[in-house]
């Protein structure tokens, strides 16, 4: 009975938890998010009702970033291809994409800043934003590590 009740727990995963790392991602990928889970969980000290609400907030969060990230990385790519072919009204228009880029990330982090507060005591949405950039130092150091060991061997 109680591996039936496992086996079903694993296979409904509510809406409110993290989401699962889709299927084909590779593994690797699926361990750093499971690390990252287990990070904030920690680092924001996470109540189990807290995490309920939280998750699907943060998850939401991340989404928009990673969209808006990836429409700036692709407009990069285009240019970064033209270099050559480019005007300096193009490269002016680069520069000021850039700035627009930045400005929306911020109004990203201010839209979700409000419903973090909503879901979040003060104190841990304060915790949220230092889990951040702990977290991106970390998978940094991690890359850099496992960098230095392929260069080792």
């Amino acid at each position: 009975m109680l591996f039936l009740y496992a086996t079903q727990s694993m296979a409904q995963r509510p809406a409110t938890m993290p989401p699962t790392p889709p299927a084909g991602r590779p593994e690797r990928m699926e361990k750093l998010e499971s690390m990252k889970i287990a990070f904030f969980t920690e680092r924001l000290n996470l109540t189990p009702e807290e995490a309920k609400v939280f998750w699907p907030v943060y998850n939401a969060f991340q989404e928009d970033l990673e969209k808006l990230r990836k429409e700036h990385r692709e407009s990069l790519m285009d240019a970064k291809d033209n270099m050559d072919k480019l005007t300096d009204k193009d490269f002016e228009r680069l520069v000021d994409n850039e700035l627009i880029f930045r400005q929306n990330e911020l109004d990203v982090f201010k839209k979700y800043s409000s419903r973090f507060k909503q879901v979040l005591p003060i104190r841990k949405v304060a915790k949220l934003y230092r889990a951040e950039e702990d977290w991106k130092r970390k998978v940094l150091d991690m890359w850099r590590d496992r960098k230095e060991e392929k260069m080792g061997k």
